[in-house]
Formats: structure tokens, sequence, C-alpha cells
């Protein structure tokens, strides 16, 4: 039994990871560890994450789905391909070497930084793109998916460079496609999860509703500041993801 002082202190967390989350990425940084230091298991810490996740991506997705950022014709093989790559990880994750995985994802993370740092400022324009939609929704959204089903830290920012770098798309619709990717390859994760038993239901729904309203919050400031805080926000999260699985390797 969860105690209440617990499980509000994890809707709280939950609620800044959400608003952080829908804007740059990397609100497992904060829910993740909230939940091992609560006592939970490694793997029910794991799968109870991934449902306020997945919570969060779905309300910031809806929300620019609501504005028009996400249109369908889009959105649907972005949103198949990532949650087949979703599943596939979650389904293969104990099947495949995690720990050489885990000795690369730091220095992925601050080459990003390092590419958000020297690139040039952001903004809502859109550029051409360096790969067809179809290749890019079957092969990047795909593997981007399966990663965050094996290990998750960083999917966003990865998506996020994705989208901007390879379809040339603008800051608010490259937030937009990357929440809907998001939803969709937790939902694939979540839904292996949910039939292995592992999630802690009453702290995930609470967590949720956090999630929820954070991303609300976060996505509405995005659509508002999005040129101006998601370069810095995203170099922060990356370095900062990047630092504590170093210090993870470490310790």
């Amino acid at each position: 039994m969860v105690d209440t002082f617990t499980i509000i202190s994890l809707a709280g967390v939950a609620t800044l990871a959400g608003f952080i989350d829908a804007i740059a990425g990397g609100g497992g940084l904060l829910t993740l560890p909230a939940l091992l230091l609560s006592g939970f298991a490694p793997v029910e810490a794991l799968a109870t994450n991934k449902m306020q996740g997945t919570a969060g991506s779905s309300s910031a997705a809806i929300t620019f789905m609501a504005k028009g950022y996400i249109k369908f014709k889009q959105g649907l093989p972005i949103a198949l391909f990532a949650y087949t790559g979703g599943l596939l990880g979650a389904l293969l994750v104990s099947q495949l070497p995690k720990e050489k995985l885990q000795l690369a994802i730091p220095f992925l993370l601050v080459a990003v930084a390092v590419y958000l740092f020297f690139s040039p400022k952001m903004s809502n324009e859109e550029k051409k793109a360096k790969l067809p939609f179809f290749t890019f929704a079957a092969v990047i959204v795909s593997f981007i998916g399966f990663y965050d089903g094996i290990l998750g830290p960083g999917t966003g920012s990865f998506y996020m460079i994705a989208f901007i770098s390879l379809l040339g798309y603008g800051v608010i619709k490259a937030i937009s496609y990357t929440k809907l990717a998001n939803m969709f390859c937790n939902l694939g994760a979540l839904s292996i999860f949910a039939f292995q038993g592992h999630i802690i239901l009453s702290v995930a729904i609470v967590m949720a509703v956090g999630a929820l309203i954070g991303a609300q919050l976060g996505s509405r400031f995005a659509i508002k500041y999005g040129t101006a805080i998601v370069k810095p926000m995203l170099i922060i999260m990356s370095l900062s993801m990047a630092a504590k699985l170093i210090w993870q390797q470490l310790a």
C-alpha cells in the first residue's frame, strides 16, 4: 500500500515532468528516479513510468492536433510505425544487449546538444526534406520507437532532431509530430508492460492525471514561446540525460 504523501509527491513530479516533456522531452529524468526513490522495483518503476508518460504525450499530442498542427495524412503512418517500433522494442527488451546500447546513448545525447548549439536559430519556417516522408516514417520513426521500447532516455530529443533535420519541419510542427510519435511508441511498449502485469495501477493513474495537466500547460507554452524556448531546453535536457546515464554507469 502506497501512502498518501508519496502519491501526492509523485503526482506533483509527474505534473512538472509533463510540462517539460511537452516542450523538449526528458520528463522521465524526473519521474523514473522519483518512482525508484519511492521504493518501487525497477521493472515496476519502468512500467508505471511508461503509463504516466503515455498520458502526458497523449495529452500534448491531442492539444497540437486540436490546434491543427497534426494532419491525418502524415500523422497516421507516423503513429503506426512508432507504435510498431515501441511494441517490438518492449517485446524484445530481454533478448537484446542493453548494456552496449546504454554505453552509446550518453554520447548520442551529447552529440544532439552539440548539434543544437551550433545549428542555426530554430524557427517555424519549413525547409526542404532530405528523405521521402514514407521512408522517414518506416525507418527513422520505427527505429526511434524501437529504441524507446528498449531503453527510452532521449526519445523525444531524437524525434525532434529527426523531424527538423531530415523532414525540414519548423519547431512547432516538429514538436507536434514528436508528441504524436512519443504517444504511440509509448502505447506500443505499454501494451507489453500491461500484459506482463508490472504496472502499479493506483500510482500510475494519479501520475497520469498529473502528466496530463502538465502536458496541457507545456504544449500551450510551446505554441506561444516555441521558437525561443525549445532550443535551449532541448540542449539542457539532452545534457542532463547524458549526465544522468553516465553517472548511473559509473556508480
